[in-house]
């Protein structure tokens, strides 16, 4: 097994997802943690979302993600789930999340 750590808690191996930057120790990949971050999700929070991950992890995951943006952008681009496959009770949760961040409330 090749690993290719590339910061403290973010590395790459081929066998993962053909070598996308995943969380050290996890099958977790970078842009996980990003698309939480991206719905308003604070940094605190996420381990919430992601139990088997510490906020320091996530921090060194969001770091990576701003000095990758392109490659991570990629990435979360090409996981995309078209709007019409995404199941309504998930559209629901998305909305509700989405208008609490309006009115400064949390949803969470």
């Amino acid at each position: 097994m090749i690993s290719t750590t590339t910061s403290r808690y973010v590395t790459r191996q081929p066998e993962i997802l053909s070598g996308e930057p995943i969380i050290a120790n996890t099958r977790t990949p970078v842009r996980a943690i990003v698309e939480n971050w991206r719905l308003g999700i604070r940094p605190e929070e996420i381990p919430l979302h992601l139990p088997h991950l510490t906020l320091a992890q996530v921090f060194d995951a969001l770091s990576f993600y701003l000095d990758n943006q392109t490659e991570i952008n990629e990435y979360i681009e090409r996981n995309h789930v078209p709007n019409e496959l995404v199941h309504p009770a998930i559209k629901a949760r998305l909305n509700q999340i989405s208008s609490t961040q309006m009115h400064g409330s949390n949803p969470l």
